[in-house]
């Protein structure tokens, strides 16, 4: 299990989400702005008809005052949260959104409040994953799979998460495939999946519950199977086993998350090129990462004179 000391790591980090019928999402905006700014809390929480999808990160009491603001509201009583810590924010802003999906598959009628597959806790997933008739999915995108993954789970080489129905179409069928099992960071990714597949027509299909992150945080040491970082959705990059920051950086220009040595090459510039993306960007593009680097540099020379996390 993971072990963070509090005393060094005082920002509290949680990533939730919870699909359920939300008529009247858009009128819950303002409310969950004011909450957030009231307790200095910044991160992205994504509000659309079929839920909420967010992470968040602030004081302690900030965050409790947060999940008490949600589990009053009886739509949330089930939603999920995982926790981390970090000693310095890993946002720089509160982005509250109105989606049409939380987590954008693209497909209609993929439905997890209908219908989606078996929840699977961390001790119950090793037992599953070690089937030798179990088809393991990483449902993340390319580069999220190639900084870490389970052993032998299956890559659908994705580059967005609304390519994962091309490749259950293309490459899975629900005659041979018989046992699927699922996993993403959160476990979000993993559910909306799991009802595509359903669909589909796969009868028996299993997922993660709550994904690497609740994987992390609740399985013994001894036990644990997970390989190598798990990338995740803000300035940490990525996260270690013990979910703490972890070694690697991120191409702006591209999103991909790179090792030191990537940072050595000559194809390298802060912001706005890598060895995976240089080349493929125009001129103006590059123009205004440039542009946009300057500006990140002079904001970060601000923040160290006035930036405290000792809430």
């Amino acid at each position: 299990m993971a072990m963070i000391s509090k005393l060094k790591n005082n920002v509290v980090i949680i990533t939730m989400y919870h699909f359920v019928q939300l008529d009247d999402f858009q009128e819950l905006k303002p409310l969950f702005s004011k909450i957030c700014s009231k307790n200095r809390l910044v991160g992205t929480i994504l509000l659309a008809n079929e839920g909420l999808n967010g992470t968040v990160a602030g004081p302690r009491a900030g965050i409790e005052n947060l999940l008490t603001f949600l589990f009053s509201d009886p739509r949330f009583k089930a939603l999920q949260y995982k926790e981390s810590f970090a000693a310095t924010l890993p946002f720089r802003r509160l982005k509250i959104r109105i989606k049409k999906e939380i987590v954008t598959m693209g497909v209609p009628g993929t439905d997890p409040r209908k219908a989606s597959g078996k929840r699977i806790d961390a001790k119950e997933w090793n037992k599953l994953i070690k089937d030798p008739d179990v088809l393991m999915l990483d449902t993340r995108n390319e580069y999220e799979h190639e900084i870490g993954t389970f052993k032998n789970a299956i890559s659908p080489e994705t580059k967005r998460f609304r390519d994962f129905p091309k490749f259950v179409d293309e490459c899975l069928s629900p005659h041979k495939h018989k046992k699927i099992a699922m996993f993403c960071t959160g476990g979000i990714r993993c559910e909306k999946a799991s009802n595509y597949m359903i669909n589909q027509g796969f009868k028996e299909v299993y997922h993660l519950d709550g994904g690497i992150l609740k994987y992390l945080e609740t399985i013994d040491e001894k036990d644990n199977l997970w390989q190598g970082e798990c990338f995740v959705f803000d300035e940490r990059v990525a996260v270690n086993k013990d979910l703490k920051p972890g070694s690697y950086v991120q191409c702006y220009a591209c999103r991909r998350p790179l090792q030191v040595t990537d940072l050595d090459s000559q194809l390298y510039e802060v912001g706005v090129s890598c060895p995976y993306c240089y080349g493929k960007h125009k001129d103006e593009k590059i123009k205004g990462l440039r542009e946009r680097q300057r500006q990140c540099e002079l904001n970060n020379q601000r923040k160290k004179t006035t930036h405290n996390t000792n809430f």
